[in-house]
């Protein structure tokens, strides 16, 4: 099985042919970032947002067995936390999707966003790390995510392992480790899609094998749809290069491709079988 836990959308796809990717991709589920990248969404237009994750419901909606919808908000718009509270009732929306620029996530405006998705049960996927279009990457080191412990029961993902602060958020994610939080209950789990250039991955990958392990890291692809399922399997096959690289054994590699991200959606609550 393979759960593609970061996959945006830009607003021009329709289900049919999502799912159609999805196929020729072998994928069997995918987390859907509602629009904030692509014209005419954007995060500095509140309006635009809130159209984008109406754009994600009407695309998830009835199909809640391949496709879990992430909602998307800016919690310097004031509205924020009613715009999520608001999204969370359109049908398909499951989670949401946070990308600090312009402000901390330790910020007032943030911990207002973080009431309601605790409140509800959604879990949160983080950007993390550097920009590669140049904005400004100092909003999103990993240790200021610390502050979501201060959220006993919210569950985030921190995506592209922080890069290239890696060794930072091998730190935010051994903590529960060293405090023996069954990694199915931890609230931290990182994403490695993307992130460290070729360079640079496979070193990566190996520390947090080693020091995170499979159960707090998951799969993304961060393709944008409308694509070739053919785009998002040379991400899956990327992965399964790198894991024959590392000598990753049959059951890590089962965690890291769908069962992390299985328990941090709650679609199961154990072990995969």
């Amino acid at each position: 099985m393979i759960i593609d836990a970061h996959l945006h959308t830009s607003g021009r796809e329709d289900a049919d042919g999502v799912l159609r990717s999805l196929d020729e991709a072998d994928v069997d589920m995918a987390v859907l970032l509602a629009p904030f990248l692509t014209e005419p969404y954007s995060l500095t237009n509140r309006e635009s947002l809130r159209e984008g994750n109406r754009h994600l419901s009407r695309l998830v909606a009835g199909h809640k067995d391949r496709l879990l919808g992430f909602a998307v908000v800016n919690p310097l718009h004031h509205e924020a936390a009613s715009d999520l509270e608001a999204a969370a009732e359109l049908p398909g929306i499951c989670g949401l999707k946070l990308v600090p620029t312009g402000w901390y996530p330790y910020d007032d405006c943030a911990h207002r966003v973080y009431e309601v998705a605790v409140r509800l049960g959604l879990p949160i996927l983080f950007h993390s790390g550097i920009f590669i279009d140049g904005r400004s990457g100092r909003f999103c080191r990993p240790s200021f995510y610390e502050v979501v412990r201060d959220y006993p029961g919210l569950r985030v993902t921190l995506a592209h392992l922080g890069w290239p602060w890696c060794d930072e958020a091998n730190a935010v994610g051994l903590i529960d480790r060293i405090n023996g939080v069954d990694p199915a209950e931890s609230q931290f789990r990182f994403d490695i899609s993307f992130g460290p250039p070729p360079a640079y991955r496979e070193g990566v990958l190996r520390l947090a094998f080693d020091i995170l392990g499979a159960q707090q890291m998951q799969f993304g692809s961060d393709r944008f749809l409308p694509c070739p399922g053919a785009h998002i399997r040379s991400a899956i096959e990327e992965v399964h290069d790198l894991l024959d690289r590392l000598d990753i054994a049959t059951e890590d590699r089962r965690e890291l491709m769908s069962g992390t991200a299985a328990k941090w959606l709650r679609l199961v609550t154990g072990e995969p079988g």
